[in-house]
């Protein structure tokens, strides 16, 4: 006895194919009865097996189908928001740069102001220390005439009786 419906249907096929013809008849044949519904029988019994496991094969690759689908959709997912992570970690690096290199032209600036300011300030210290000594040059004239008066000495002395010249140094 055949196991499958298949195998079942190619043996009542062969049956009806090899059996003999009816007299007078070429469309007609002669089969043994018992032996044909014995096969239908075995098939009417295969099939809902049959069936039923055809019906678990299709849910399995429904299910199967399904799944993948889904694990699809989830790794696009994942993918997508990867390359929207990393063309933002790209957006947000290139405006860290442009701000970094905004901020190196700022302090470069900051730095040449506040070098010039330095060189200015260094300028008109030394200006007005320049003027102080001159003024306190001029005053020390002033005061050493205002000693030889007082003294009763004349502006131009002999050498040996001569004070220190600031003057004839320079």
């Amino acid at each position: 006895m055949a196991t499958t419906v298949e195998e079942l249907l190619n043996m009542l096929f062969d049956m009806i194919d090899e059996a003999k013809n009816a007299p007078l008849s070429s469309e007609k044949c002669v089969i043994e009865r018992d032996k044909a519904l014995d096969l239908v029988e075995d098939i009417k019994a295969q099939l809902p097996v049959e069936l039923a496991e055809a019906r678990k094969v299709l849910n399995n690759r429904n299910e199967l189908v399904a799944s993948a689908k889904r694990e699809a959709e989830e790794l696009h997912k994942r993918a997508e928001t990867e390359a929207r992570r990393l063309v933002s970690e790209t957006e947000v690096m290139a405006v860290a740069r442009q701000k970094a290199t905004e901020m190196m032209a700022q302090a470069d600036q900051k730095a040449k102001e506040v070098r010039n300011a330095a060189n200015q300030y260094c300028d008109d210290v030394m200006r007005r220390a320049e003027e102080a000594l001159g003024d306190a040059h001029t005053e020390m004239r002033r005061v050493q005439a205002k000693f030889r008066e007082a003294m009763g000495t004349p502006s131009t002395t002999t050498s040996a009786n001569r004070m220190y010249d600031a003057e004839a140094d320079e």
